[in-house]
């Protein structure tokens, strides 16, 4: 009888406003680690059903975020033969519960508690908090070109990451530089 066992895997999520960088930020990571990433749910949700979004899409959205990364998480390699080629150490998402958590209020100022008790209930290593200092790319899905509202929105963000537990780190600077603090920050935790 093969035996199997359970690889704990070290969960990254990448966060911040819009336009920061945070799916190239997760691709060059999962690059770098030799891993998988989840990419933003949101966007595909947006894309597939028009960006007229209402307050009960985001807890749609919020439900297909977190199915997305479990089906990695426990997916095919959470219960692995010991024989594979390949197990995720780490694994980095494009976005959690707290971007639509600041997404909901900042956009309806209010929150379904079903978003509040998943942040409460899911638990990660890391955050990678992305600045503003990249300059706005538009995009058929963006709603804030200018720096003053993408300010703002990291402000929410980092107050959210201050007044948590789990350890994080802000991503700023050119594309190479975010890279290098991406990367001593994981490492940091492996």
């Amino acid at each position: 009888m093969e035996k199997t066992f359970k690889m704990a895997i070290k969960k990254i999520v990448v966060i911040g406003p819009e336009s920061t960088g945070k799916s190239f930020l997760c691709r060059q990571l999962a690059d770098h680690f030799k891993t998988v990433w989840v990419p933003e749910f949101a966007r595909e949700y947006l894309l597939t059903n028009g960006k007229d979004y209402t307050f009960e899409d985001l807890s749609v959205i919020a439900k297909g975020q977190v199915e997305k990364e479990d089906s990695i998480v426990y997916g095919p390699w959470s219960m692995v033969h010991s024989k594979s080629s390949f197990i995720p150490r780490t694994l980095f998402i494009d976005t959690d519960l707290y971007v639509i958590k600041v997404w909901s209020e900042f956009v309806f100022n209010k929150c379904d508690n079903r978003i509040l008790t998943g942040i409460v209930n899911r638990k990660y290593d890391l955050y990678l908090l992305c600045n503003t200092d990249l300059p706005w790319e538009r995009d058929e899905l963006r709603e804030y070109p200018d720096l003053a509202t993408r300010e703002k929105l990291f402000h929410h963000y980092k107050d959210a990451m201050i007044n948590q537990e789990i350890p994080w780190t802000e991503i700023k600077g050119g594309y190479e530089e975010r890279l290098a603090i991406a990367i001593k920050a994981v490492e940091n935790i492996l």
